[in-house]
């Protein structure tokens, strides 16, 4: 039997429109929307972000790096296929239903400290998502600002014109998931088109003026002594420079988009993951090199003309003005839809794991309810950081750094379990390159982690709050029954009265004396259908389940066990599903419990005990609201 969950909305009101499509089905979130599609336009869809980063990368990279600008890019390029692509083609492998890494770690952590891993680590992912919308927007502002055709009255309202771009990303993804990912396929061929346009005509023109090429390895030669100390400044700065990098947490999170069975959908998902990290790659290291050797240094100085738009610069410079404001619009437009991998990825993670913990409201299966929030969210950090893309790359940087983590971390520890040796050393290796580039990533700027801590924090704040009031909710999907159990029902007749009992040494004479009790305190007759009802707690930390009950013949007795989360709930369920089966109002009985009820409620919630009789009750009326049809409830 599969419980009747109440309907989501009213047709024709605001509340169905904003309800469409909820998913309450655990397996339906698991398998995505309806609407497949190809393995390349989802890469589109999580590659706007990644790709969009050539909008900001090169200036990032030589207002960090300096001359040492492509140097520092080719360790991150070297980091990007010698690690984070190996760690996230093994996660599509084990979470092809988009858990990611997060998934495969909370596995390792047990009850709620898995709980918590969990929460934590959402908690990085939303900061890594939500940056990714504002600081995108941000920069799309900026190349908004420094176009030359731009109106005079835009000018100095980058906080305004990033609110606007950011309430644009919103709407669109408030019409339909499939909207975006055609908008997004559209954007990136166009983006990239244009991309390859400017960096060949750079690295033509370096060559025609091999001056410049001069100049640069000369400086070079007279600021750092020796190869090493290039080498081990360019290590430095390196994870600076780790921004696009969350494409990656992406493009796992979304696979449940990609068309076809499991098989092909990691096929599609290793071949996206790869396709991304190679075009990325070869766009990264000649930008950084056309636009380090032909950009003066003091440029991409904040107020500068390169600042966050190295490659605009090189456009408007070398192709013209009419080029670069089609380059401009071209880099606004992905800039501002890079935001939109971000979104993806939130509402394909955030209905995995909030709403199985009980740590969210049911409309969080929906699309559009999360949209509105996580845009509110960005608004937000829009105002907080004043739209400024430099003060913004930390956090951004701190978040894309956990997840590829956690990412190599657990798939370290999978190979190990599962005795490979050689791919267990190399994911550690890879993961000690990690660690070390976060330790300096959060040394250097730890604005990060106090903007992932604030998320940490509020994330598990209002999670518990959201558990503590929705803990008497029925919380049981289906009610399942074995054959013996099957039998005492079947052979029940009349009215059906079931004593609770929390098993001890279960053995005869305690049988005996909880019937025996249960007739003299509520003057049952010996004739009465009984059975007994013994619920074991499994894990607490667990919030929806099925309920299996198996059926036990105890010394003459007719004994119900069942595993659960919480003993009130599962007890109440398995009332309204008697009732459903034999068309007769069951009756439950009790004794009161001793102790303080506000010990007795924080077991309940953390424990899934606490005073049941009353617990039971209330789940039966939230459940139930007619009275003639609810179960009763005895207490003696």
């Amino acid at each position: 039997m599969v419980l009747a969950k109440r309907p989501g909305a009213t047709e024709g009101t605001l509340r169905s429109w904003l309800l469409e499509g909820l998913q309450t089905d655990r397996t339906q979130i698991e398998h995505g929307p309806h609407v497949k599609h190809p393995w390349w336009r989802v890469m589109c869809l999580t590659g706007v972000d990644y790709f969009s980063t050539l909008g900001y990368q090169p200036g990032i990279a030589a207002l960090a790096a300096g001359l040492l600008s492509p140097v520092a890019t080719l360790f991150l390029v070297a980091l990007t296929l010698l690690g984070a692509l190996p760690v996230y083609r093994r996660v599509a492998v084990e979470s092809p239903r988009g858990q990611g890494s997060i998934a495969m770690l909370e596995h390792l952590a047990p009850q709620w400290w898995g709980k918590l891993l969990v929460l934590a680590l959402l908690g990085f992912a939303a900061t890594d998502f939500v940056i990714t919308m504002t600081l995108s927007a941000a920069d799309a502002t900026a190349h908004i600002m420094e176009n030359p055709f731009v109106p005079d009255f835009l000018q100095g309202r980058r906080v305004p014109v990033t609110l606007v771009l950011l309430a644009a990303l919103g709407a669109v993804f408030l019409m339909g998931f499939s909207e975006a990912i055609g908008l997004a396929t559209l954007l990136v061929f166009v983006y990239l088109g244009l991309n390859a346009v400017v960096v060949a005509t750079a690295v033509a023109h370096v060559i025609e003026t091999p001056h410049a090429l001069i100049d640069w390895r000369r400086a070079l030669g007279m600021t750092y002594s020796t190869p090493a100390a290039m080498i081990g400044l360019s290590l430095l700065v390196m994870p600076k420079l780790a921004l696009g990098l969350s494409g990656f947490e992406t493009g796992v999170a979304v696979m449940p988009v990609i068309k076809g069975d499991i098989p092909e959908r990691i096929k599609g998902a290793r071949r996206l993951l790869t396709t991304a990290a190679l075009i990325m790659s070869v766009f990264l290291v000649c930008s950084s090199f056309v636009t380090t050797v032909l950009i003066p240094l003091h440029e991409f100085q904040p107020g500068g003309r390169a600042n966050g738009r190295a490659l605009a610069y090189l456009a408007h410079q070398y192709l013209g003005e009419w080029f670069g404001t089609v380059y401009d619009v071209s880099t606004i437009a992905i800039l501002w839809f890079a935001g939109a991998s971000a979104m993806a990825g939130l509402i394909n993670l955030v209905p995995r794991y909030l709403p199985r913990y009980g740590m969210a409201p049911g409309w969080t299966g929906a699309v559009r309810p999360l949209v509105l929030v996580f845009s509110v969210i960005a608004f937000a950090i829009t105002i907080i950081f004043d739209a400024d893309v430099d003060a913004q790359g930390g956090a951004y940087a701190t978040g894309v750094l956990v997840l590829i983590l956690s990412a190599a971390i657990a798939v370290t520890l999978s190979a190990r379990r599962q005795r490979q040796r050689a791919a267990s050393a190399g994911f550690g290796v890879i993961a000690l390159v990690l660690a070390y580039t976060l330790v300096a990533n959060v040394i250097e700027r730890p604005d990060g982690v106090k903007i992932a801590s604030f998320f940490i924090v509020t994330m598990v704040g209002t999670s518990l709050i959201s558990r503590i009031t929705r803990s008497t909710e029925l919380r049981s999907t289906s009610v399942r029954l074995d054959a013996v159990a099957e039998q005492f029902v079947n052979d029940a007749c009349g009215e059906i009265h079931v004593i609770a009992n929390e098993p001890d040494k279960r053995d005869q004479a305690e049988y005996n004396d909880k019937l025996r009790e249960t007739w003299l305190n509520h003057r049952l007759r010996s004739a009465e259908p009984i059975m007994f009802a013994e619920v074991s707690v499994r894990d607490a930390s667990e919030f929806e389940s099925e309920l299996r009950v198996r059926g036990e013949d105890r010394f003459g007795h007719q004994v119900l066990t069942l595993e659960s989360s919480a003993v009130p709930n599962s007890l109440a369920a398995l009332l309204l599903y008697l009732r459903d089966r034999t068309g007769e109002v069951p009756h439950i009985y009790f004794h009161w419990g001793e102790g303080k009820p506000v010990v007795a409620m924080l077991r309940y919630v953390l424990f899934g005990g606490g005073d049941v009789p009353p617990l039971t009750r209330e789940v039966l009326r939230q459940a139930e609201p007619d009275p003639e049809r609810r179960p009763h409830v005895h207490v003696g």
